[in-house]
């Protein structure tokens, strides 16, 4: 306890009795009487061999239960084990090489390590670290390469992650980092550390191919990635039509059902084959296992076909459609509840551009925005 705020009140003797009170406040001053703490006690690393002066081995974490001024900053150590001076140690706690390792020379070091608190008189503590040569890499990344489609109103993108690279080594100790070529770095970025992609706003329409790769040190490998960027225009959300699937997360849809199901409609549904298909959205039905793909054809003049058309060479071609995957409903209206009966059922979708959705696999990544649908009953 820090502290204690006491409230004394004196009374006197008279009558009626009179009384005051007075607040006083009794501070706890703290003696350096703990010992810095390793977490955890004792350290394992590896560095491989021909890494560079300086690379970073071991991050230590030393904590003290004393108060600020009595415990960080820390000062550090190495009391034994560093005769020929193959380490350094920096304010901070970072292990780092202060040599070029070679596993031929040397296959192990253990040293023992000192922390000295900041309190008078200083106390100290101690931990071992065991440093073991590894061999250089021998294997080359492998990186799956990867496709991503990215649909926006016009003009209207506002960026944010949307897909991951998937890379392996079959190294062990190999840490991979992804990097890309500066005079893309105006629209994207990707983090060096776990191959997030990111886009910046305000991408236009078209295909983009992304000079990316991967490195384990060693070796650089380049990644195939590319994007698709397909603006929306505010015609296509009037004459949209919703497929609804069964038992189907949005995941499993775009990496394994996406491009065959967009082909086998294509086939259903296409008058021409200059005719082409937009998928809008994917979106999970609250509360259910479904999930509703929304889609709009464009004729090649550039008209849009109408739901009503699409919806009856869906009825006719279901039955080939759900070889590819299984379909719950296919909808123009979505009426469910409303009990319009004989009325007619207006519907409106609207499209939220600034809430987009992505859906990431190893090889193909969609990213789309959230949509609306808002029906009602009218005379």
């Amino acid at each position: 306890i820090s502290g204690y705020s006491l409230v004394i009140q004196a009374r006197d003797s008279g009558t009626p009795p009179l009384s005051s009170s007075v607040t006083v406040n009794v501070d706890i001053s703290d003696v350096n009487d703990n010992s810095p703490v390793f977490t955890p006690a004792n350290y394992t690393a590896v560095i491989q061999e021909n890494k560079p002066v300086g690379t970073s081995i071991l991050q230590l974490v030393v904590t003290d239960k004393d108060s600020f001024h009595n415990g960080p900053p820390f000062t550090f150590t190495i009391l034994t084990g560093n005769e020929e001076e193959e380490f350094t140690l920096d304010p901070h706690g970072v292990l780092r090489s202060a040599v070029i390792f070679k596993h031929m020379v040397a296959t192990e070091y253990v040293l023992c390590v000192q922390a000295k608190d900041s309190g008078k008189p200083q106390q100290v503590s101690h931990t071992y670290v065991q440093v073991r040569v590894i061999e250089e890499s021998i294997h080359k990344p492998t990186a799956i390469p990867l496709e991503i489609f990215i649909v926006t109103m016009e003009d209207d993108f506002p960026g944010g992650v949307i897909g991951k690279i998937h890379a392996t080594d079959q190294d062990v100790y190999d840490v991979l980092t992804y990097t890309l070529k500066s005079e893309q770095k105006s629209l994207f970025k990707v983090n060096s550390h776990d191959g997030k992609i990111i886009a910046l706003g305000g991408l236009d329409n078209g295909k983009y191919v992304l000079n990316v790769s991967v490195s384990d040190g060693r070796f650089q490998v380049p990644i195939d990635v590319v994007v698709h960027v397909e603006q929306l225009l505010q015609e296509m959300l009037q004459n949209t039509v919703t497929i609804r699937f069964e038992n189907v997360s949005p995941e499993d849809f775009v990496g394994l059902h996406m491009h065959g199901f967009r082909r086998t409609l294509r086939n259903a549904v296409l008058s021409q084959k200059q005719d082409s298909l937009h998928i809008i959205s994917i979106q999970p039905v609250a509360g259910s296992s479904q999930l509703d793909m929304l889609f709009v054809v464009q004729m090649h003049n550039g008209g849009f076909y109408k739901p009503a058309y699409l919806i009856q060479k869906l009825t006719n071609a279901r039955r080939h459609l759900e070889n590819v995957i299984r379909i719950s409903a296919i909808l123009e209206k979505n009426c469910s509840g409303l009990g319009c009966q004989e009325q007619h059922c207006e519907q409106s979708l609207s499209i939220d551009s600034h809430s987009l959705m992505t859906y990431s696999t190893a090889r193909i990544s969609f990213v789309c925005p959230r949509f609306y649908r808002n029906v009602r009953c009218m005379c």
